[in-house]
Order: C-alpha cells, then structure tokens, then sequence
C-alpha cells in the first residue's frame, strides 16, 4: 500500500466529507498552501487512491422508495454464468450494487433502487429472472436507512515514521 501521512489521510478525509471543495478551501482546512495541496491531490488520482467524484443524490426527492436487497443463485459455478450475470445486471441503472458473495446460499447481492413495488415486480420478472442462469431469486425490503455512507475508514491508516520515505511525504 502506498504510505499516507497526515495532511493526505486529511486531504482524504475533507474530500470524503465534500468531493466540491475547491483546492483553496481544502488547503485553508488542512494547513497547507493551494500548490502542494493540489499537487498531493493529483498524487493521491493518480496512485489511484481517489478513483473519481461523485455527487450524492437524494433518492427519496427522486421518487425512488423502494430499496431491495436481492440474493442470486445461479444454477452453475462457472465464469461464462458469471460474466452473463455480472454483464446483465451491469446494463440495468436500477442496480446501484452487485456483490460476488461468500458465506451464503447466494452466489450473489444485488442493491435495487425502484420508485415502488409494482416497479419492481416488472424489474424482478422481466430482467433478473430472465438472466440465463439464474436459478433462485431472495428480495429483502429496507425499512429504514440506519448507516448509509461511501466514506472510507481512514483511522487504520499509520503515517511512515520520520526518516521514512513517503511517497507524499513533500508538501
């Protein structure tokens, strides 16, 4: 792993917070001035650390209230049947998340988001039991949201000791 120390484990941390925030803010909130705060940041892109920026929508403001938790099964273990599923469910904007699973009965997880239970009947029925493969089908419905976050612990992260060589180590 690439070494981080304090001011890019903060450039990281102000960015999660505000993908938006101009360089000469971020650099006014970390301690730095806006010339090295922008190069670390272009470091941190190109180390592939920061892999790109989003905005973060409100789902409920664009009438999408049904959430669903899907478990797949496929009816064989083989990578063609995965790479069909994977390539299948990749064309469809109501998936927001697709993981490969361990631990479960389920080859699979997907994060559905659809405006309402009608909806999703029509996605359920016409496109993912439709996937050649696709041999059992789980949905669980979000009641309500406790924890949604795309920021990353940073906590774990130990900045190289003094001496040490970083690769961010200059302002």
């Amino acid at each position: 792993m690439t070494q981080l120390d304090k001011l890019d484990q903060r450039i990281l941390a102000a960015l999660q917070q505000d993908g938006a925030i101009t360089n000469l803010e971020l650099a006014e909130q970390i301690g730095l001035s806006p010339s090295p705060c922008a190069r670390r940041v272009k470091q941190l892109e190109e180390a592939g650390i920061i892999r790109r920026r989003v905005t973060l929508l409100n789902a409920s403001k664009l009438d999408l209230k049904l959430t669903a938790l899907i478990q797949i099964s496929m009816d064989r273990h083989t990578p063609d049947r995965f790479e069909i599923f994977e390539q299948a469910v990749s064309g469809y904007e109501e998936v927001v998340e697709c993981l490969l699973i361990t631990g479960q009965s389920a080859d699979y997880q997907l994060k559905v988001m659809v405006p309402d239970m009608e909806y999703y009947q029509e996605f359920l029925l016409n496109k993912i039991t439709r996937i050649e493969g696709v041999s059992d089908v789980h949905s669980s419905f979000m009641l309500r949201e406790v924890i949604n976050t795309t920021e990353l612990p940073l906590k774990h992260i130990t900045p190289p000791q003094r001496g040490g060589t970083s690769r961010a180590s200059s302002a």
